[in-house]
């Protein structure tokens, strides 16, 4: 099953799944957002599978009007956008060293000449896919904001005006809620673009924190259940009519140097990140960007992402945010 979070004609936030097959979305009755959904599925003991079977049979919307009148909403917000944090964990994914050891090469080798990027991958190969239960090494971690930041699908990603890039990054994002007793509670997983600002990394490693305040988009389905062991997507940027830039990306666990278990049990591990109430969007990496192939996107150029294991493509086209200043004062 997966599930969208859309608006209606009067501008309420609606749930539904997915009729893929009629491009129809069956709304759930007496569901005000996921987020509520998710909610009472922890109060009730049950699954979100389960619960949002019980309140189909309502009203159902054309999916293409939807997304042609810019109707569709991240899979969950929260009401208070700052209890929505967007984290993620870097070097993941099989093939994503090379890329990254190359934007950083010569910047903090030791004796044997690897670079600190492709240390990190290497710790993860011998040590990310520990036996269930058991902590494996950790990976690289990085915040990237809260709830504020998040793009609907179809609606753009601005980047600052000071930013020196704005790429996309194919990724699986892993989505939670935290549980009244702190538990975290996977709700399940969403296509997302990752976005980030690749000229400023590129300049030194130790830019990686800014390069990664941008906003991001998920969505627009999310994915209930596990995560398909392996994943085939696409990642294209369209200029007008054109395909600027295509190339194919993998995704899962097949093809990731750390288990998602692994991934999420050293994010949670730290008991801020365990608040009640709160919603986590967690980026599991890539490997796959058009910096690489020295792509530079522009303005109104629209980022598409697409595996087939999770329904309608990601589209956000690119914007570049007006100019501000902050005057600090003196109080």
């Amino acid at each position: 099953m997966r599930l969208v979070q859309f608006k209606n004609a009067d501008g309420a936030v609606r749930v539904a799944w997915v009729e893929a097959a009629e491009r129809k979305l069956a709304v759930l009755t007496g569901t005000a957002s996921l987020y509520d959904l998710a909610q009472k599925a922890i109060v009730a003991g049950t699954s979100l599978h389960e619960l949002a079977e019980a309140r189909s049979g309502g009203e159902a919307e054309d999916y293409d009007t939807v997304i042609a009148e810019g109707r569709l909403l991240p899979p969950i917000h929260h009401p208070d956008p700052a209890h929505l944090l967007v984290t993620g964990t870097g070097l993941t994914h099989l093939g994503s060293a090379s890329t990254r050891s190359a934007m950083h090469e010569g910047e903090g080798g030791d004796e044997s000449g690897l670079t600190d990027s492709m240390k990190m991958f290497k710790w993860g190969v011998e040590g990310g896919k520990p036996e269930p239960g058991q902590a494996g090494v950790q990976p690289e971690w990085f915040y990237k904001g809260d709830g504020g930041l998040i793009a609907a699908p179809g609606h753009p990603l601005a980047m600052p005006d000071f930013s020196l890039d704005g790429g996309e990054e194919p990724e699986i994002a892993g989505i939670y809620v935290i549980g009244p007793d702190g538990t975290p509670f996977r709700l399940g997983f969403a296509l997302g673009n990752e976005f980030s600002d690749h000229v400023t990394e590129r300049r030194n490693y130790l830019y990686l924190a800014h390069s990664k305040l941008r906003p991001c988009s998920f969505g627009p389905e999310l994915l209930l259940g596990d995560l398909p062991g392996h994943i085939e997507g696409k990642s294209r940027i369209l200029r007008g009519e054109d395909v600027l830039w295509e190339a194919g990306f993998v995704s899962g666990e097949a093809n990731m140097s750390h288990t998602v278990a692994n991934l999420e049990y050293h994010h949670f591990k730290y008991p801020q990140f365990r608040r009640p109430g709160d919603v986590h969007c967690h980026f599991f990496g890539t490997a796959t960007l058009s910096f690489a192939d020295g792509i530079e996107a522009q303005p109104g150029d629209v980022f598409e992402i697409s595996a087939e294991a999770f329904g309608e493509p990601l589209r956000n086209p690119l914007a570049v945010a007006d100019a501000e200043y902050t005057d600090i004062r003196p109080l």
